[in-house]
């Protein structure tokens, strides 16, 4: 044992105190290290996943924006079946092609709101042969509009006339008063 004490009497202490200081530097710089590239992987994660929710964000935007489009046209045709109140002019310009589409010559009597808003009274006259002005009527019971026939009338002008036989194409007119059903304020 005094072999053991001398010999460490003799050892030099310096290089070891000299490597324990280098070995608590070098753990102190690897704690720290391992510290800030932990925070560093932390940030990335969180901005990875930020950068997912603003992907996933603009995805839906456009999905959001495709299905607008893609509706848009059935919107247009829904919205062509109801008489805005504000302009009411598409309804009667509708009303004006289909006579002219099946040669009736159309004439605007009279446009009413009713009091209680619940529609439209549009009073119109039509004249041409019975084969033009019968196909007008089917035209506006199967318009794109909600209507209800309050009362229609049907008359040859030239009654007199074609029942002597003088006229080969007789004229007749027809007095629709129609109720707009689809009629939005």
């Amino acid at each position: 044992m005094r072999h053991n004490l001398k010999l460490l009497k003799k050892f030099n202490k310096t290089p070891l105190f000299i490597s324990l200081f280098v070995l608590v530097i070098f753990c102190t710089v690897f704690v720290f290290l391992y510290i800030k590239i932990d925070g560093n992987k932390k940030e990335a994660e969180n901005a990875q996943t930020e950068w997912q929710t603003e992907a996933n964000r603009r995805d839906e935007i456009r999905s959001l924006e495709r299905s607008v489009k893609d509706i848009e046209v059935e919107r247009n045709l829904l919205d062509s079946h109801f008489a805005q109140s504000s302009d009411v002019v598409p309804f009667l310009d509708t009303i004006e092609r289909l006579a002219s589409s099946v040669g009736a010559k159309p004439e605007i009597v009279s446009v009413n709101i009713l009091k209680d808003n619940s529609g439209l009274v549009v009073e119109l006259k039509a004249s041409g042969n019975f084969q033009s002005v019968y196909k007008f009527l089917l035209l506006l019971e199967n318009s794109p509009y909600e209507l209800e026939f309050v009362s229609a009338d049907i008359q040859n002008t030239e009654a007199q006339d074609a029942y002597d036989g003088k006229t080969e194409n007789p004229t007749w007119e027809a007095t629709f008063k129609i109720k707009l059903l689809s009629f939005v304020l």
